[in-house]
């Protein structure tokens, strides 16, 4: 949908809080009245685009691991990674990510985050036949891409941030 597709750069910007609703609208092209219309307000917009962003991230995976046919749970968690760094080039999934973790004292979103996490860990498992810890080290990973790309690590020429972002592609 149009306008939970926006919203994702809308709300990715300025989080649940700071983003009114009449952004959203502004950035789909519609009005506000409408995005009522269509979700029981801000919060429920919010919630749809959470809901949303861990679609995305969930398919990109599993096509990612399907995409190597027959292969041992390393290589398929590798080219899940790979999917997954090509995905969030698109800074926006993570820092939608980041504020909807950090919103998660709001029933409603943290509900939205577990159910996301809950579709990742799932569909990692199965596709790839990982062992429970090889999941929990990817989803760790994962995060640590995560840090390095929304504080710019990279590009930090310091002993400390090359020992973060040693060996990982982002």
């Amino acid at each position: 949908m149009k306008i939970v597709s926006r919203a994702v750069a809308a709300f990715a910007h300025a989080g649940y809080h700071a983003t009114p609703v009449s952004e959203v609208a502004e950035a789909a092209g519609v009005s506000p009245a409408y995005v009522f219309r269509l979700f029981p307000g801000k919060l429920g917009l919010f919630v749809a685009t959470v809901d949303h962003c861990y679609d995305q991230v969930t398919a990109t995976l599993v096509r990612g691991g399907e995409a190597v046919g027959p292969a041992a749970p390393d290589d398929v968690l590798a080219a899940m990674s790979a999917a997954y760094v090509n995905l969030i080039r698109d800074r926006n999934l993570i820092m939608l990510q980041v504020h909807a973790q950090s919103a998660c004292d709001v029933p409603e979103i943290r509900d939205a985050v577990r159910r996301g996490v809950a579709r990742v860990v799932r569909a990692v498992s199965r596709v790839s036949g990982a062992d429970p810890g090889a999941v929990q080290r990817f989803l760790a990973y994962g995060q640590l891409c995560h840090l390095i790309v929304q504080a710019d690590l990279g590009a930090v020429d310091e002993s400390w941030a090359r020992t973060v972002s040693a060996g990982i592609s982002h």
